[in-house]
Order: structure tokens, then sequence, then C-alpha cells
């Protein structure tokens, strides 16, 4: 599995976590719908300003991101 997939699964993890939907989590993001889905679904390079919006949406730290078996 390459890194946009581990990416995208672990924002589609804590987001179903959060009860949000891509819409809720795209909108206070404060990027698009369609940007969200494609990157949850490991088609985008994300890049890491998109990162740091998404996360601060998810109200979740880098480490916490990172700290998961989906990147081990």
């Amino acid at each position: 599995m390459d890194i946009r997939m581990k990416i995208g699964l672990r924002i589609k993890e804590l987001r179903k976590a959060k009860g949000l939907s891509q819409e809720q989590l795209a909108l206070k993001a404060e990027i698009d719908r369609t940007y969200m889905a494609s990157v949850e679904n490991g088609k985008r390079n994300v890049s890491i300003v998109n990162i740091e919006k998404i996360l601060s949406a998810l109200e979740i730290s880098f480490a916490q991101f990172f700290n998961s078996s989906i990147f081990n």
C-alpha cells in the first residue's frame, strides 16, 4: 500500500470516528469535497498544507495522525 492510500485511510478513519461526512470535513478544512474524496481514496498526492488543514479540522496533531498502525 502506498503512502497516498495510507494517508487517505487514516483521514477516513478519523473522520468517521468524529461522525463527520466528507462534505462536513471538507467545509471545516476549507477544501473542496471532491478533493477530499480523492484524498481519502488515495488518488491525490495531498500537500502538507492541505494535510495541515484537514488535521486542524479533525482537531488532531501530526503526531497523533501518524501514530497509527496504518503507517507501520
